[in-house]
């Protein structure tokens, strides 16, 4: 009885791990069932990825302590070192800095030229932190599009099986379409999905760094036009 029990569970361990070999296979060979449209569907993913990793860098390298900059930059224009305050600007190398330098190069003009130089700088520096986040947009739109064009193509394969065999078919002989459009379908709603939360995800971090920039530069434009206080007379001290 103790060996039959024995014989048993080894049969059933041995059941159990051929099933497992079965799906660990079947897992690796899922995306070679979705047909040609897989492939784009990949490429749009490194894509995606590539997009990403070069926006977050770019964010990364944009980010700085508003708060720090201006007060450095007011401590420079008002001990009137103006080189030291450029100096300053470039050693930074931070949007804000290169939009306070425009102004700095300014100084001595019209207030409202000076505010126009900031505001054209402001706004070259707001295009290059967005440039190609709307391509993470594009993919999050043109994947599952892809995916629901391998839907369709698959779809069409398998009708086309059934016309070929003239109505008499089983299920295991419509696998392969329903397979590659289940599977393209799926691909491109995943790569759909994870680019479209990333784009938004950087848009708004690129939208806290242009409203700092913005806030930089009209705190900037109001510390040129309020008058420094006036120095107090030797009576006034004396009371």
């Amino acid at each position: 009885m103790a060996y039959l029990l024995v014989q048993q569970v080894a049969e059933a361990v041995q059941d159990s791990s051929t099933v497992s070999e079965v799906e660990s296979v079947s897992q690796l060979d899922i995306l070679f069932q979705g047909g040609w449209i897989i492939i784009p569907i990949f490429l749009l993913s490194i894509l995606a990825v590539y997009l990403l990793i070069d926006r977050l860098r770019t964010i990364q390298r944009a980010s700085a302590d508003r708060n720090e900059i201006m007060a450095k930059i007011r401590d420079f224009v008002s001990a009137g070192n103006i080189d030291g305050a450029g100096a300053y600007c470039d050693v930074q190398q931070k949007p804000i800095t290169r939009i306070l330098k425009h102004g700095l190069e300014r100084l001595g003009r019209p207030i409202s030229e000076i505010q126009d130089a900031v505001n054209s700088a402001g706004k070259h520096e707001a295009f290059l932190l967005e440039t190609r986040t709307d391509l993470l947009a594009t993919i999050a739109g043109i994947a599952p599009m892809l995916g629901f064009l391998g839907t369709v193509t698959g779809m069409i394969k398998a009708f086309q099986t059934i016309q070929n065999l003239q109505g008499s078919v089983n299920p295991s002989v419509l696998a392969g379409g329903i397979w590659e459009a289940l599977v393209s379908t799926a691909a491109g709603l995943t790569v759909g999905i994870i680019a479209f939360f990333f784009y938004n995800f950087i848009l708004n971090r690129i939208r806290r760094l242009v409203n700092d920039m913005e806030q930089s530069a009209t705190e900037f434009i109001d510390m040129l036009q309020t008058p420094a206080p006036a120095p107090r007379s030797s009576h006034e001290e004396s009371f």
